[in-house]
């Protein structure tokens, strides 16, 4: 729907401006000065009613056809349809990520949004710090997060597939790498996502994960949480299903063994900014973390 009335926008305003380019371009052409020719003198207009009332009229029209669908859409979008079967979801903005929240499925997630196919998804957006805001922009418009005001913002997938947001309002030195993703799924494989999310962490089989646990609890749960360990850090993103996203640091790197090492061995250099400490992490402790992060799935 929105799609459909940007395009009548943009199909406007280009015949406005061929017509427009093409008459000044005519009239460069045809009265260019010429060499040998006497300097031309042109009688003065006082007014051509005609000329003017139909102008008026022609621009008159042309703001009809962008106005109209406009405000329709605008009536449309004001009030989200099916309010009694929608997904419910809460997004938190942070310096710099997302917290996704599902309150009726007690499933907790970070800067990839999972949502099901061809059903309304009513968001809450506020923020923890700074203003951001949310854009997908193939999804929904823009909606500001404000530091104490709760806005709210509804849209709908309709086809299965990776919709790509963005931080679009200015929140410090990584607010480009304020990234996140919307993955639209059928019913079943929603489903079978969301039941993933709600089992705890398992504890890992080999030995390097679980050294890579031991580091974990010791360098990394004042801000991290696991569900079904000690750690219930909330400063940073809960990492109880790190491993089965597709990025890591907010959509700005694949979510792999080299990434994230190079993430742990120094996050400001990854993302200026970045609240997460440079730990001073050995290789070998390095290693063992990277491997008990992927095995979080």
């Amino acid at each position: 729907m929105q799609h459909e009335v940007f395009m009548v926008t943009v199909v406007v305003c280009t015949a406005v401006f061929l017509l427009t380019a093409g008459l000044l371009v005519y009239a460069i052409w045809r009265y260019r000065a010429r060499p040998g020719h006497m300097e031309a003198t042109w009688p003065h207009a006082h007014g051509n009613p005609k000329l003017e009332v139909s102008l008026i009229a022609v621009v008159t029209l042309l703001l009809l056809i962008i106005a109209v669908p406009n405000i329709r859409v605008l009536f449309a979008a004001s009030e989200p349809p099916d309010l009694d079967h929608a997904l419910r979801i809460e997004v938190v903005g942070k310096q710099w990520w997302w917290k996704f929240s599902y309150p009726s499925l007690e499933v907790e997630t970070a800067n990839e949004l999972h949502v099901p196919v061809g059903r309304t998804v009513v968001a809450t957006l506020r923020t923890d710090d700074v203003i951001h805001s949310f854009w997908v922009p193939k999804l929904a418009g823009k909606m500001d997060l404000i530091p104490n005001k709760i806005n709210h913002l509804w849209f709908q997938a309709d086809e299965p597939g990776i919709y790509y947001g963005q931080c679009a309002e200015f929140c410090g030195p990584s607010h480009a790498n304020m990234r996140l993703r919307v993955v639209a799924h059928d019913e079943a494989a929603f489903a079978a996502w969301v039941n993933a999310q709600q089992t705890v962490a398992q504890a890992p089989a080999d030995a390097l994960a679980q050294e890579g646990e031991r580091v974990f609890q010791q360098h990394c749960t004042a801000c991290h949480a696991v569900a079904g360990t000690p750690a219930n850090g909330k400063v940073g993103p809960d990492l109880t299903h790190f491993g089965s996203r597709q990025t890591l640091a907010a959509g700005l790197l694949p979510n792999s063994p080299s990434n994230i090492a190079r993430w742990l061995q120094n996050p400001q250099s990854v993302k200026p900014g970045s609240l997460m400490p440079n730990l001073g992490l050995s290789e070998a402790e390095i290693t063992s973390l990277t491997a008990y992060l992927q095995h979080l799935k």
